[in-house]
């Protein structure tokens, strides 16, 4: 089932609280400021709906350390959960700096609302670290919501950066990392990115904001399937000797840069920008941008009709077809299915508990971070109390985080309680080493039953690896072919043994 392990956690509540309490759940801190004090035995802070301020008696800059997630509502991005403050932080690159929120090294924030009032304000500074920001709300910050720097590698995901003076999200240096799913909105700059940083820009809506995206110096991000409209000026804007990757023959980007006030793409660079695959018409842009258009390879080819655009030519193809056949998945309101977009734990749980239509066998108690007004309650009710997942120690489930392959493997595994198949069955994956001792009898039996799906190559399990939706669906499929409910579909990338070499 999709879980995790036992973690120590602390409970804060600006309302009720005492910071003369212990921090727990009956006995809640008042300041997450004494909480961060307390996390050496603790690694989780819950944080209850209300306002953390100096008036409550934070004190700013809060710093969030090495291996401490600090947790709010995923469900609502934090609505309700108010961070707000602001603190001297010297930078070693940019020196003093005005900042509510420090995280250091792999800190997690969570499902909060976070605002810096004070004029040239930063909500979020990184520097040289690699945290997660997942499922908050950066509002209303002096400067910009979030600034990275250094040799940062974050994950940015799932976020809303809305009316911020200067920037929603701001990457300098030689940061890195992945910045997905994100929505920025009325912004001056939706994302900024400067100097020799180089991060992965997928899946993100940038729109309304008076320039959408804008590149300068040496930066070099990857730009993979963002939607860039409805911005007052500029789509993108590339300055100095910046060099975007929009796309290769290889890898197209289907990036949608569409209905921009001035144009959709201006390269006031001297160097030539190639697009390769984006939604974007010549016309619509200013400077030197060369189109490549893409020419497939009929050989490699095998062609399905799809009732999803964003489909067309994909490797899953096939089994998201055989779920849309049996009226187990339905597009999103464009109309797409958005396959390489992670799959969360209440999309997993929905398809779960209508593919499978599971039985209860167990009592569960209520999440506390999802209320039965959330879209996806009376499912994850439903998968909760047959064993195909279950929530954290805290009594979250946490909606929005993405599912791991491995977790989906032993989801369906155990949800299905199949029979259980000899290790030796492993011996073909070349990453078996990465598959922990307690899940190697699980993913034998996953590997004997066929369900397991990897692409591009059958012999990574990659376990530990967020889940993509065309990933989890093509093992649904394969868990439905092996209960004897669905029609098997031929494919290379399923595994079966012996593990064959895919050209």
């Amino acid at each position: 089932m999709v879980h995790s392990t036992l973690v120590a956690t602390l409970y804060v509540d600006p309302v009720m609280g005492n910071d003369a309490n212990s921090g727990t759940r009956s006995n809640p801190y008042r300041t997450l400021t004494r909480a961060l004090k307390a996390t050496a035995s603790a690694k989780m802070i819950q944080l209850a709906p209300g306002t953390y301020s100096t008036i409550s008696g934070e004190v700013f800059p809060l710093v969030i350390p090495n291996g401490v997630m600090v947790l709010g509502n995923e469900a609502t991005k934090g609505k309700g959960i108010l961070i707000s403050g602001n603190g001297e932080y010297h930078s070693q690159s940019f020196g003093t700096q005005n900042i509510t929120l420090l995280l250091q090294a792999d800190a997690q924030l969570i499902g909060v609302t976070l605002t810096n009032p004070m004029a040239k304000g930063t909500g979020v500074w990184i520097e040289s670290a690699s945290p997660t920001l997942a499922n908050n709300t950066f509002t209303q910050c002096g400067r910009e919501g979030v600034f990275v720097s250094e040799t940062a590698e974050p994950a940015i995901r799932d976020n809303v950066f809305v009316q911020n003076t200067t920037g929603g999200l701001v990457m300098a240096r030689y940061s890195k990392g992945e910045v997905l799913r994100n929505v920025l909105q009325k912004n001056a700059l939706g994302i900024a990115i400067s100097d020799f940083a180089a991060p992965l820009v997928a899946y993100n809506k940038v729109s309304e904001n008076r320039t959408g995206m804008a590149f300068s110096r040496s930066a070099h991000p990857v730009l993979r399937h963002n939607i860039i409209e409805n911005n007052i000026q500029d789509g993108l804007l590339v300055n100095g000797e910046a060099t975007p990757d929009l796309g290769s023959t290889q890898d197209p980007a289907g990036n949608v840069f569409r209905n921009n006030g001035q144009v959709n793409v201006r390269n006031v660079t001297s160097k030539k920008l190639v697009s390769v695959g984006n939604h974007l018409l010549e016309s619509e842009v200013q400077g030197l941008v060369e189109f490549v258009e893409l020419v497939e390879n009929p050989e490699k080819i095998v062609f399905f009709n799809t009732n999803f655009p964003d489909m067309a030519g994909h490797w899953a193809t096939a089994f998201v077809e055989g779920l849309f056949s049996k009226n187990l998945i339905s597009p999103f309101p464009d109309g797409t299915f958005q396959p390489d977009a992670f799959m969360t734990r209440a999309q997993y749980a929905a398809l779960v508990a209508v593919a499978f239509h599971p039985v209860a066998k167990r009592q569960v108690p209520e999440f506390t971070d999802i209320s039965q007004e959330y879209w996806a309650y009376d499912a994850i009710r439903v998968a909760a109390q047959s064993g195909f997942v279950s929530g954290f120690s805290n009594r979250t489930f946490r909606p929005e985080q993405p599912v791991l392959r491995l977790q989906a493997i032993v989801s369906l595994v155990s949800g299905l309680s199949l029979s259980a198949t000899f290790s030796e069955d492993l011996v073909n994956y070349s990453d078996r080493d990465t598959i922990p001792k307690a899940a190697l009898t699980v993913v034998a039996t996953a590997t004997h039953n066929k369900i397991i799906v990897n692409f591009p190559d059958p012999k990574l399990i990659e376990g530990n690896r967020e889940a993509t939706r065309a990933e989890v669906a093509a093992m649904v499929y394969q868990a439905l072919v092996a209960i004897g409910t669905a029609p098997a579909i031929h494919s290379p990338y399923i595994v079966s043994l012996p593990i064959m070499e895919v050209e």
